[in-house]
């Protein structure tokens, strides 16, 4: 059965400030050629791929009172229903700063306070959607005030109610989210080797990594490994997908688009190669833009066509 309709939760949004230059002179002066100011956040990110896609969606999380405008617009350029809890202080903003060979600083700011009142609401507001929702896409880190148990337990209750939770986050919030038996994981090699504790040095000991998670009952265990592509394990089997070489303006939100494409794939019943293909050709896409969104469809499916896909057996 297909749907449309999903809900993306964002606890942490933000406003992405994102600057290119040639290179970034570290403890001096950085002349940036061109900026942006736009609403995000991985879950605002994921709502926005997912809305160009065609999705019904519906966004909830925490946003900041004092500056809602760039999200409130978002949304309504979207037609996404807008069901975040609105709490006191500012949105925070994080600078992004993208030279010229690709490279990406990240200046991540910490972001609101949330009460116990805020989390109340968000409840209610949450397990409110899930009478009429199916999937949920819980992406990003944690605000002041919602520890990763807390996260977890939201995690666990959409689960018990049977509802497709895709869960993208890391550090704490990761580890404690996959006690809670998500049904889609998907962190990036880096993610992945700081949970397990060790460096992950190419595709094999990724899968190794990978395979130490499956005693936890994760239904989709998908590792994202940038340019050398996209491996998804399901019911104890590996599939593999590298997409073409791209010409890389940023990375900013590849991982989120990938989400996306995985979540859209899932609500229309793709087969798994077709679904897989389809993600990996999104998120490839998304390296040659700045900012996340769907391009045009026959640049898309230009891309899908490029797309190598196979089974990967894991050497001992």
């Amino acid at each position: 059965m297909t749907t449309k309709k999903v809900v993306t939760v964002t606890l942490n949004p933000a406003l992405d400030l994102t600057g290119s230059l040639d290179s970034l002179n570290q403890g001096s002066v950085s002349l940036v050629k061109s900026g942006t100011l736009h609403a995000a956040g991985k879950g605002v990110n994921v709502a926005k791929v997912l809305s160009e896609l065609g999705a019904e969606v519906t966004v909830t999380g925490f946003l900041g009172q004092e500056n809602p405008e760039l999200f409130s617009q978002l949304f309504k350029d979207l037609d996404a229903h807008d069901a975040f809890v609105h709490v006191e202080g500012a949105t925070r903003i994080n600078v992004k700063v993208v030279e010229s060979n690709g490279k990406v600083s990240d200046i991540n700011f910490p972001g609101v306070q949330v009460t116990q009142s805020d989390i109340d609401q968000f409840e209610e507001t949450l397990f409110g959607l899930a009478k009429y929702n199916d999937y949920f896409v819980i992406a990003g880190s944690l605000p002041q005030g919602v520890s990763p148990e807390l996260c977890a337990s939201w995690i666990k209750k959409l689960r018990a109610l049977d509802k497709k939770v895709l869960f993208d986050s890391s550090r704490a919030a990761l580890s404690a989210g996959l006690e809670a038996q998500p049904w889609l994981i998907k962190p990036n090699d880096e993610e992945l080797a700081e949970f397990v504790g060790r460096p992950l040095n190419n595709a094999n000991e990724c899968q190794q990594a990978a395979h130490e998670l499956t005693n936890r009952s994760i239904e989709n265990i998908v590792i994202s490994m940038g340019a050398q592509g996209v491996m998804w394990l399901n019911q104890g089997h590996w599939l593999s997908a590298k997409p073409p070489t791209m010409k890389v303006v940023s990375t900013v939100g590849a991982g989120d688009t990938l989400v996306a494409g995985l979540c859209w794939g899932h609500m229309q019943g793709m087969d798994k190669e077709t679904l897989l293909r389809f993600s990996t050709a999104l998120s490839a896409l998304a390296v040659s833009q700045i900012g996340v969104g769907v391009p045009s469809q026959a640049l898309l499916e230009q891309t899908i066509s490029q797309v190598k896909v196979q089974p990967t057996i894991m050497s001992k």
